[in-house]
């Protein structure tokens, strides 16, 4: 029955209907998307990714301490006044000894009161702290001794620690050190994987470290011959993370 109907069409329909399946034919092909080369669908770069390491060792210049006069006395204004005394006549003699004033820093005044049996006040304790750096570390050994004569068995000094006036060129070298570091080892998985080493993709930096100085024991009292002072070396480090691209 439908070749009968269909036979019976008429052939200007027939033709149309065969040009209508040739324009569907046409667009279906133009809506294919074309595949591209090297693009998200590609394959993955060949790549490699390293850290690099750093250091470089110097003398530290410089030297700080705090340096504090302790006094217990039955009133506050007592223990105040002299903790305040000794202080001043500390300040005094490091300056003539050739320390600069801006060098010199109250880090703590305090008066706190002292309690025996039943939380009864037995008396207070004043102190009073000065942080001092020091420019010529040569300079600390006798500046010790200056403030221990003064101050006696009130005198409380603690560790000294050391640093650079200028480490700038320090963390250059640590720096070069790192990325040199981090292209031989670069250059070796590359040489490994039967490939060059490329471009450098990306560089990252995780900063300079200094490790905490070697503690110098606190004092309560010292001889009165200036004690021998070693600043010794410290370590400036550097770690980087390099990507390179491998051909």
């Amino acid at each position: 029955m439908l070749k009968r109907a269909w036979a019976k069409l008429p052939t200007r329909i027939l033709v149309l209907a065969a040009a209508g399946l040739t324009i569907v034919g046409v667009a279906a092909c133009e809506a294919k998307p074309a595949t591209s080369v090297g693009g998200a669908g590609g394959p993955a770069p060949r790549q490699v990714t390293v850290v690099g390491e750093g250091k470089v060792q110097g003398t530290p210049d410089n030297a700080s301490i705090n340096a504090s006069i302790v006094s217990t006395a039955p009133d506050g204004a007592t223990a105040s006044e002299q903790t305040n005394t000794k202080m001043t006549q500390v300040i005094d003699a490091l300056k003539t000894q050739g320390i600069d004033q801006k060098d010199i820093t109250t880090s703590d005044l305090s008066v706190q009161p002292q309690y025996g049996d039943n939380s009864v006040i037995t008396g207070y304790t004043a102190t009073n702290t000065i942080a001092i750096t020091f420019r010529n570390i040569d300079a600390l050994g006798p500046a010790t001794t200056t403030i221990q004569t003064i101050g006696g068995n009130a005198t409380r000094i603690d560790s000294p620690s050391f640093s650079f006036s200028d480490d700038s060129q320090l963390i250059k070298d640590a720096r070069a050190r790192a990325f040199n570091d981090a292209k031989d080892r670069a250059n070796q998985y590359a040489g490994l994987a039967e490939l060059t080493l490329g471009n450098v993709i990306s560089i990252t930096e995780a900063g300079a470290t200094v490790p905490p100085p070697t503690p110098m024991p606190r004092f309560g009292t010292m001889e009165a011959a200036a004690p021998p002072v070693e600043p010794g070396q410290q370590t400036v480090g550097f770690s980087v993370t390099v990507v390179w691209e491998l051909t």
